[in-house]
């Protein structure tokens, strides 16, 4: 029903943001200095939203907060979701679709990016993809041309969206993926977000983490670095039951990637999927005491988890800190209501 739909695409926006929120202060930080941090106020292993109150001073002098809403984002600061690129690209992937419709190219979505955001918040290879564009290149070469993060997670962050408006149809969700991803993106790079949009997609009508991965799983090659990660990862939570020493296997197996690299942190929220039993509250801070991308990968198993629950099966605790408002550097977007976000999301759902 359309009722349904609302609170599902509205458990996405949520979910995304509270998870996204719940990494911020510590991105960038080591696995192991998130854990010092939290366990020097005693907040190990996580269950509620980053606070300072209780860390001696000097290790917050050594581990300060992310730069970027790090410290808007702790527990006793948070009035709203803080400004984050994260959030950036599903708002400017909806007016994409408000402006273009269904039929979007890349080069629409090249036109919003340069409209709509400011160039200081796009980061890697979103960064080399606009500046190419200024340059008159046009996609793909905006992805190829001097683009050493071509495989990094930049797509990945920019699936929901994708997935959103494609509820049930994980394949219509992964071609409107890589009809963004090419823009800034090569390879594992465009795996990422066609993987992730296919998986949001799917958990409009699958409640189980393993079917929402398989799902996934069918809409990328199964020869690539990607899909051989994810692989790893099931048969992980095969044989490993226990969190903490299946994120160590992973750091095993990946840590030789860039901590914003595509493939590890996929597997990482893939893991975290799956360890979770499908509970919100636990997938999140899971993925987050995992380390590598933080914000990212919380708000990635958070929008997977919101959505295939709904926004009236989130824990209040999570949701309410939110105050149903985002900031953003997006022109049009700053201070927009999470309940009109998703109005208009199934809006264009339902196109």
């Amino acid at each position: 029903s359309e009722i349904d739909l609302y609170d599902r695409i509205l458990g996405g926006w949520l979910g995304r943001a509270a998870g996204c929120a719940l990494g911020k202060p510590v991105e960038k930080h080591p696995r192991a200095v998130i854990r010092q941090l939290l366990e020097s106020n005693g907040a190990w292993p996580l269950s509620d939203y980053i606070t300072a109150a209780g860390m001696p001073q000097e290790l917050l002098q050594k581990f300060p907060w992310n730069r970027h809403s790090g410290r808007e984002s702790l527990r006793e600061n948070l009035e709203c979701m803080p400004e984050d690129d994260d959030m950036n690209y599903p708002m400017l992937n909806l007016r994409v679709l408000e402006i273009y419709g269904l039929n979007f190219t890349t080069e629409n979505i090249a036109e919003c990016w340069l409209s709509m955001l400011p160039v200081l918040s796009t980061f890697t290879a979103e960064r080399v993809a606009y500046l190419n564009l200024l340059q008159a290149w046009r996609p793909p070469q905006t992805a190829t041309r001097c683009n050493p993060y071509r495989e990094w997670i930049g797509a990945q962050i920019r699936a929901d969206l994708w997935g959103w408006i494609s509820p049930g149809d994980p394949k219509t969700a992964a071609g409107r993926a890589w009809r963004d991803a090419r823009l800034s993106h090569t390879g594992n790079g465009i795996y990422g977000e066609m993987f992730f949009a296919a998986a949001i997609s799917a958990a409009f009508v699958v409640s189980e983490p393993r079917q929402i991965i398989a799902q996934g799983l069918q809409q990328i090659p199964q020869e690539s670095r990607l899909a051989q990660a994810i692989e790893f990862v099931l048969a992980l939570y095969d044989e490993e039951k226990n969190w903490e020493k299946a994120v160590d296997r992973l750091y095993e197996e990946f840590g030789h990637y860039h901590w914003v690299h595509t493939i590890n942190n996929a597997a990482l929220a893939a893991a975290a999927l799956l360890y979770s039993d499908g509970d919100y509250e636990r997938a999140i801070c899971y993925v987050v005491m995992g380390g590598w991308d933080t914000d990212s990968n919380g708000a990635t198993v958070g929008s997977i988890l919101g959505t295939m629950r709904g926004a009236k099966q989130l824990p209040e605790k999570w949701i309410a800190p939110l105050h149903n408002r985002i900031r953003s550097s997006l022109k049009g977007f700053d201070n927009a209501a999470f309940d009109d976000l998703a109005r208009r999301t199934m809006r264009q759902a339902v196109a």
